[in-house]
């Protein structure tokens, strides 16, 4: 059987697991991933962590994170669910946590975000780092729009790490808050704050990859309203052709060549009836080597003007 393949958002996550941090850094991202992610229960006196993840490489980074702040062996895990998809789930599970929990200024009971764990640039990027390794999630940059969300369970909650977002030192960023079913989502849409964002998880490959498909859908763009400007300006040039030949017929049936005392609009008229389909442009070119002179594009059309003011002339003299 054939491997799933693995998703972009999928990809964002585990280069941002692989990425290098500071210890301080590496509290700030666990801060909120425990915030979002942890469940705490009981077992007599001791006071069980659990954290889980469907990646083991952000199940191990995690573990590994543990380990190295605090000197603490967690016992690793994983369950398979039942049913046909059978996914693996991996649990990271921390004895006597209530010291770790303290120290990463994590409160299940509290919404607002600890403070001391957000006081430089890299920290605060860390903690949204480890919110997006829990429950973002990023929209392949081949489908039809760009999305880069975290959803999260409580509204509060979620409009403190929105703002917390959009106060990123040297970044712009608009992150807005909704409600999707029970869940309060945190999102960007803009394809540039999505490439800063990634940048920012330490997601560099991904970043250039998403530039890269970006790049080839805004040129596929640009040359389809190319096209479609093209195909006006075509439609746009026949159907002053069709009224052009129209009025040159009524004057050919009416008076006749013999009548027109002009040379240029006796030539023009000729190579209009013959050309159907040319651009003012080229009769102009066509008409310049036929008369032996420079005939510009504004003449041609001030002669075809001429024309229509003395079609409608006529109609108007019938009245």
């Amino acid at each position: 059987m054939n491997e799933k393949p693995v998703s972009f958002a999928q990809e964002v996550k585990e280069e941002c697991a692989r990425a290098e941090r500071s210890d301080e850094c590496k509290r700030s991202l666990l801060s909120s991933f425990v915030r979002i992610n942890g469940y705490l229960r009981l077992n007599g006196n001791n006071r069980i962590l659990e954290l889980s993840s469907e990646s083991a490489l952000i199940a191990k980074t995690i573990y590994q994170y543990v380990h190295d702040l605090y000197g603490v062996s967690a016992r690793f895990a994983y369950t398979r669910s039942a049913g046909f998809l059978k996914r693996v789930v991996y649990h990271v599970l921390i004895d006597n946590a209530l010291d770790i929990l303290n120290d990463l200024g994590v409160d299940f009971f509290s919404f607002s975000l600890p403070k001391n764990l957000l006081v430089s640039p890299e920290q605060e990027s860390s903690y949204l780092a480890g919110a997006f390794l829990c429950s973002g999630s990023v929209n392949d940059p081949h489908s039809s729009n760009y999305h880069l969300e975290i959803a999260l369970s409580n509204e509060e909650y979620a409009k403190f790490l929105s703002k917390e977002w959009n106060h990123l030192a040297k970044s712009s960023f608009n992150s807005k808050v909704i409600q999707r079913r029970k869940q309060y989502v945190v999102y960007i849409k803009r394809s540039d704050e999505i490439s800063n964002f990634l940048i920012l998880l330490g997601a560099k490959e991904s970043c250039l990859h998403f530039e890269n498909v970006r790049v080839d859908r805004d040129f596929a763009n640009i040359d389809n309203r190319l096209n479609n400007l093209d195909t006006a300006n075509y439609m746009k040039t026949s159907k002053a052709a069709d009224r052009q030949i129209e009025e040159i017929n009524y004057f050919l049936s009416t008076i006749g060549y013999e009548k027109i005392d002009n040379p240029k609009l006796k030539a023009l008229m000729k190579l209009r009836l013959a050309h159907p389909d040319l651009s003012l442009e080229e009769l102009a070119g066509l008409l310049s080597e036929e008369l032996a002179t420079t005939i510009s594009k504004s003449n041609v059309n001030h002669l075809f003007r001429y024309l229509h003011e003395e079609y409608i002339k006529a109609h108007h003299g019938k009245r």
